[in-house]
């Protein structure tokens, strides 16, 4: 009984979504944000998707988009042993601390209920969500090029018309194979480059001109956030930089701390107010 109390205790107990460990910078919540706004006003239904969850800080994130009637699923080995020694290699290095228990944990910080949670690895992903279904898809998985290939073939499969795929570490320097899927599947497979970040692609395999125009616009209403254009297969990719850019509003935590109560003034005596004599 002790140990499952200190187990219990030991668990994230996060009270803001900056306390979440993971890589999940501004620019990016700021587009996730735009994205998924943007879907709802449009009227457009679908699920959601993240392969690839760490902790859980954008998973926490995507959740508050999610409305009634629609599915939200994240796949990732989590504590799991991998499929091949690349991959267990990878996990090892990288990610050892990373635990289902710890997810679930800090994502319960911000919501009532659980995602559909998928534990293994993402190859399985298409027997757990039904093709055509997704509307936006998050790949933040392996970086095997092998890996990332299928996780893009997968999310080709289970996206829905004019879903919105977004990859990470597309050109990290230590991250080579994601590179090459991501623009392999932009040459071969009809994904079209909508904007990249320092750290994401964001592309579809849908309609393109309406929402390219649309993210254009609200880009440049924006002073927190550089974006310049430039031709990418025959579409205008808009690259995006934004460190100081400000935060959309934030997942909230069960967690947070209270804001203090107000302490009222104390009242000055007459000392206080004529001088002490």
């Amino acid at each position: 009984m002790q140990d499952a109390q200190s187990d219990a205790a030991a668990l994230p107990r996060p009270t803001s979504l900056s306390e979440v460990k993971g890589w999940f910078h501004s620019p990016d919540q700021v587009l996730f944000d735009w994205f998924l706004t943007r879907q709802r006003e449009q009227g457009q239904t679908g699920d959601l998707l993240e392969i690839g969850a760490y902790l859980g800080k954008s998973a926490i994130f995507m959740g508050r988009y999610l409305r009634p009637g629609e599915l939200f699923t994240v796949c990732d080995l989590f504590d799991s042993p991998a499929e091949d020694d690349a991959n267990s290699r990878e996990m090892n290095r990288s990610y050892a601390t990373l635990t289902r228990r710890a997810f679930e944990a800090n994502y319960l910080s911000f919501h009532d209920e659980l995602p559909n949670v998928v534990q293994g690895p993402s190859s399985v992903i298409t027997e757990h969500v039904k093709p055509g279904t997704c509307r936006f898809v998050h790949v933040d998985a392996s970086h095997l090029y092998e890996h990332v290939h299928g996780d893009i073939a997968a999310a080709k499969e289970l996206i829905g018309p004019d879903g919105i795929l977004v990859l990470d570490d597309f050109r990290a320097e230590h991250c080579p194979g994601v590179a090459a899927a991501t623009w392999g599947a932009v040459a071969t497979t009809g994904l079209r480059p909508l904007c990249i970040t320092a750290t994401k692609f964001y592309g579809t395999w849908g309609a393109y001109d309406e929402v390219h125009t649309d993210l254009a616009a609200m880009l440049a209403g924006r002073d927190d956030m550089w974006h310049g254009a430039e031709m990418v297969a025959g579409d205008p990719m808009i690259r995006i930089s934004g460190r100081k850019a400000r935060l959309p509003e934030q997942p909230v935590s069960r967690h947070r701390a209270a804001a203090p109560a107000e302490v009222p003034e104390p009242r000055r005596g007459l000392k206080a107010l004529f001088g002490r004599r």
